[in-house]
């Protein structure tokens, strides 16, 4: 069997990223999040700042799977590349950095279309973390130090960025069951809980491969 990889979509405020950290942590693996786009700006040539200006932000250019087909065939010095809108460069350099990172080790990889970029992976669990709008009102509101009627604001904001990017990049529904291998209440089932849940699925997914 190949590397284990977990990728974790989550909602804004949900404990998302803290069930990632404990997983990783758990595993004795790493976690990739803001790091990727370090990565990915080393790997493409660009600057860090512009993987940040268009980290997870929604798009509005022409339709992506053409400039996917054409990519795939001749890479990043092809013409079709160099002439695509700088949104779409950013995705390309992120999708080719996690499934290299993918290849080189098992790790925990949080949002950007991660499980998209290794669909085709068989070692990969794909998850999707989630909590009812009061937790999350709570935990944003204690983590920006604002007003719970602020954190809903944000959260509502966030949530739909990450929506329309994910929607757009993978044709799939941000946040839907189907999109993932798993859906779990970080509200309900705590952090602890949902990494219990994520050690077993993979359990019995590796009890069914011998």
């Amino acid at each position: 069997m190949g590397n284990k990889i977990y990728t974790i979509g989550r909602e804004f405020g949900s404990g998302g990223k803290k069930v990632g950290e404990e997983l990783a942590k758990r595993l004795d693996i790493k976690l990739y999040d803001k790091e990727l786009l370090q990565h990915a700006a080393k790997e493409s040539g660009f600057c860090e700042e512009i993987f940040e200006n268009h980290d997870e932000k929604p798009t509005n250019s022409f339709l992506y799977s053409l400039v996917m087909d054409t990519y795939s065939v001749s890479g990043y010095s092809s013409a079709p590349f160099l002439d695509m809108p700088l949104n779409h460069k950013v995705f390309l350099a992120q999708f080719e950095t996690i499934k290299k990172i993918a290849a080189q080790e098992s790790c925990v990889i949080v949002g950007r279309c991660a499980d998209y970029a290794l669909s085709e992976n068989p070692d990969c669990i794909n998850v999707f973390i989630h909590a009812d709008m009061e937790k999350r009102m709570k935990e944003v509101s204690k983590r920006f130090n604002i007003t719970e009627n602020k954190a809903k604001d944000m959260i509502q904001k966030k949530d739909k960025q990450r929506a329309s990017y994910y929607n757009y990049y993978t044709s799939k529904k941000w946040g839907d069951s189907m999109s993932y291998d798993m859906t779990l209440n970080a509200g309900k089932l705590g952090i602890d809980g949902c990494v219990d849940m994520i050690l077993k699925y993979r359990e019995i997914l590796d009890t069914r491969k011998k």
